[in-house]
């Protein structure tokens, strides 16, 4: 029980670390898609599908900066998480992709985040 209490002191520590990953993986994935504003619709690509896109290519650095700053994050990480579950919707019901995928990326990476 005093193992515990001694690695409670670097609670502090190990959440600010969780928070510069979450914020770091959200401004990379976010930024990724700022090349949509570029696009036009398109039949693979619908004109909601690019809309939802350029949405996210703002909130999800936005939350992500957020996340790092320590700014406003129970806000935050409600949209991250309101986001990782469309996302992990989206693969299971769109895409058809399974938790494990071998041939493209499944979701637990996207679970794994969540």
């Amino acid at each position: 029980m005093s193992l515990l209490l001694k690695l409670f002191r670097f609670n502090n520590i190990g959440l600010l670390i969780l928070r510069l990953g979450i914020g770091i993986i959200f401004i990379e994935h976010g930024m990724l898609k700022w090349g949509t504003w570029g696009m036009q619709p398109s039949e693979q690509l619908q004109p909601s599908m690019l809309m939802t896109l350029r949405i996210l290519s703002v909130a999800e650095p936005l939350g992500g900066l957020a996340m790092i700053l320590g700014l406003w994050t129970l806000p935050a990480g409600i949209g991250m998480a309101v986001v990782m579950v469309a996302v992990i919707s989206m693969k299971i019901n769109v895409t058809h992709v399974g938790f494990i995928a071998f041939q493209t990326t499944g979701w637990e990476l996207d679970f794994l985040v969540l």
